[in-house]
């Protein structure tokens, strides 16, 4: 930006249509609270950003780092919240003006405003649209000695600077307070502002409440000569007042970030399939299956099948995470592969080559290259060697009630399926566990370990053996 520029967002409502006891602001929306997409939309323009508080401002303070706060005590409408930062502007220059819960709001948006502030010679800009039902909106109306009694530019027109050239003025009519030819007008504000510092310090000391609240509006700041920039789409300024317009937002915002990552080189099987938080970061062929989810700080090069949930994940070019797998705080390497139906939780490690596959879980575990767990198998708190077999069935017994234990298994073993591991226990490189083991002691490199009960055979008593149960059965009845 050219000049320096501070920005208030306006944040101390509870909103009670949200029908939560969590303040409008701090209700998530992919990976940020809703403010917080507005405050990073003002901070990719370098803004200084004051946020206005009240309700659960500690919570709100703690959600914005590298924002200053200024506190609302009481909720007296929208200029008050201004008058509550009053003290944090600066003598001079510019300030934008927004609500915090307008989370479509971009940088381009808000620089647009800006710019045609800076280029305009009144005290005040506000931003503009055209809505075929204006009913709710506070409406603009343009004096007539401007010379276009009133009406609108047309849609798309670049920013019309009223009153820079004609000598008319602006003000916003509140929806309360339209005469009828006032509430015909289809243009309307976006509650999006650029004030002169100057022009603040002088007017808001001098408010007046309106009935029957008291409360003081933003919108009477707007009188007199002012830049008004029209021909925004409506969509960009949608306030979230309720659970609906949370769920519209959503969608909107996901569309947005799927499509610039794909525009970015990342293949989505659909773009309107997918969820990916903002937090998230994709690499150029990175694939992103059906109903995937990718939240947190994931770092995503490889392959997330359709309908995975992927939160605090890095998977690597060449690795694999199947369908219906849920990774979380994993990290996968070049060419590891987990699921279908796999579970990663907190450290666990694929490395090149490893696998493990359907119904199995891994935590805090490390798989060495080339090591596989097909199927059915639990391995917490263990180290696989590189090559290592493991079969179904296998678990790790790695909790004894008071303390977890681990499990280290050397390169090549071959763990015989439905093994029981109880840890801290070590199986050598080399080694083999023959199937149904309940291992509890160290076993050496390269030796067979064993510990099934000896099989029994009674050879033609089956069909006796049923005979008795039907016997028991009958008298049962």
């Amino acid at each position: 930006m050219s000049a320096p520029l501070t920005a208030v967002v306006l944040a101390a409502g509870l909103g009670t249509r949200m029908r939560s006891p969590l303040a409008k602001v701090l209700h998530p929306l992919l990976g940020r609270p809703m403010v917080s997409w507005v405050v990073h939309a003002l901070q990719e323009l370098g803004a200084d950003v004051i946020v206005v508080v009240n309700h659960q401002e500690d919570a709100v303070r703690a959600a914005l780092p590298g924002c200053r706060f200024a506190r609302q005590s009481a909720p007296l409408g929208t200029g008050d919240a201004l008058r509550a930062a009053l003290s944090l502007l600066p003598e001079s220059g510019p300030v934008l003006v927004t609500a915090g819960d307008t989370p479509l709001l971009t940088a381009a948006a808000l620089r647009r405003v800006f710019e045609a502030h800076a280029a305009g010679s009144g005290p005040v800009t506000v931003a503009s649209f055209e809505v075929s039902d204006p009913t709710g909106y506070g409406r603009i109306v343009r004096d007539p000695s401007s010379g276009d009694r009133g009406a609108p530019p047309p849609r798309n027109a670049p920013p019309s600077h009223v009153g820079a050239d004609g000598g008319g003025t602006v003000r916003i009519v509140e929806q309360s307070e339209c005469s009828p030819e006032q509430a015909a007008i289809t243009e309307v504000n976006s509650g999006v502002y650029v004030f002169d510092a100057a022009h603040l310090r002088a007017a808001l000391p001098a408010l007046r409440p309106h009935a029957p609240k008291g409360e003081f509006y933003l919108t009477d700041l707007v009188t007199g000569p002012a830049t008004v920039v029209s021909g925004f789409d409506a969509a960009l300024f949608g306030g979230v007042n309720d659970r609906a317009a949370l769920a519209d937002a959503r969608a909107v915002l996901r569309r947005r970030i799927n499509r610039a990552w794909a525009l970015a080189g990342v293949d989505f099987a659909d773009l309107d399939g997918a969820i990916v938080e903002a937090g998230v970061t994709l690499h150029p062929d990175a694939s992103v299956g059906l109903g995937a989810i990718l939240a947190g700080t994931s770092d995503i090069a490889g392959a997330v099948g359709p309908h995975c949930v992927v939160t605090d994940t890095t998977i690597a070019a060449g690795a694999v995470l199947h369908a219906n797998s849920v990774a979380t705080g994993a990290v996968l390497h070049a060419g590891a592969e987990a699921g279908p139906f796999a579970r990663l939780r907190p450290g666990a490690v694929l490395e090149a080559d490893a696998r493990v596959g359907n119904f199995v879980e891994v935590k805090n575990a490390t798989v060495r290259r080339g090591a596989k767990a097909s199927h059915l198998t639990y391995l917490g708190d263990a180290d696989i060697g590189a090559g290592a077999n493991i079969g179904a069935g296998t678990i790790t017994c790695n909790y004894d009630g008071f303390g977890k234990h681990r499990t280290t298994i050397g390169a090549g073993a071959f763990i015989g399926s439905n093994t029981a591991l109880v840890a801290p226990v070590t199986v050598g490189a080399g080694a083999i566990v023959g199937a149904g083991s309940t291992i509890t002691a160290d076993v050496p490199d390269n030796a067979v370990a064993l510990t099934r009960a000896p099989q029994k055979v009674l050879p033609g008593v089956a069909e006796k053996l049923r005979a008795r149960y039907r016997a028991q059965k009958e008298a049962a009845k």
